[in-house]
């Protein structure tokens, strides 16, 4: 499912979501019943950093006025961007970016990796009911699969106390952190690996748009 300008949606829609993207399950509750619907999707949105789309851009100013930016941004509550494992602020690509003839991996290059991860979660879950893949862990089996060296720990130990994350976070951290060692084909998850994943949750810092 994408979103678009997720912050224009309205919070009591956003905030339906959290059980869903938590528990890949909708309860439907009434008087006399309640029922489960399986809800397992992928969930993809985008935003501007402000109303006029250019806080923090390197070449054009801001139009938005005090406490208009806090206050655009506030609009996604701090449970809901818990639950979305990746954060990749998008910034401006300069002309000479677009034109340089770097050697880049192709498509079909990625996608063999890809499917060569997944392959891998497979066995790796083979015997788990319901569970597919890293991100499907429950919390009891993060510390299991995702084991990390003392330097992880010291990292990650960092992380949590700079940037105030939350249990949740930590576990997707880990989760994030073990497909990036499966994409690369490593049986451990170093240290490199946990830093990437720990720098998808720029949304969790202060300030993450200036």
């Amino acid at each position: 499912m994408f979103l678009d300008e997720l912050p224009e949606f309205k919070r009591t829609v956003l905030e339906v979501m959290r059980q869903p993207m938590e528990e890949r399950r909708v309860t439907i509750s009434r008087a006399k019943i309640s029922l489960d619907y399986p809800a397992n999707f992928m969930l993809v949105a985008s935003m501007n950093p402000c109303p006029c789309g250019y806080y923090n851009h390197p070449e054009k100013e801001c139009v938005c006025g005090p406490g208009i930016v806090q206050r655009y941004l506030s609009k996604i509550s701090g449970p809901l961007l818990d639950r979305i494992d990746l954060h990749v602020e998008v910034v401006p690509v300069g002309f000479d970016e677009m034109t340089a003839r770097r050697k880049a991996e192709t498509s079909a290059e990625i996608r063999e990796r890809v499917v060569k991860a997944r392959d891998l979660q497979s066995k790796r879950f083979e015997k788990q009911k319901e569970v597919y893949s890293n991100a499907m862990m429950p919390s009891n089996m993060v510390k299991e699969v995702c084991e990390i060296n003392e330097a992880g720990r010291t990292l990650l130990k960092t992380a949590m106390e700079r940037l105030g994350l939350s249990a949740r976070a930590y576990d997707r951290i880990l989760k994030v952190s073990r497909t990036i060692a499966d994409l690369a084909g490593s049986d451990n998850i170093k240290t490199e690996h946990l830093a990437e994943a720990i720098q998808y949750r720029s949304l969790d810092r202060d300030g993450w748009a200036g």
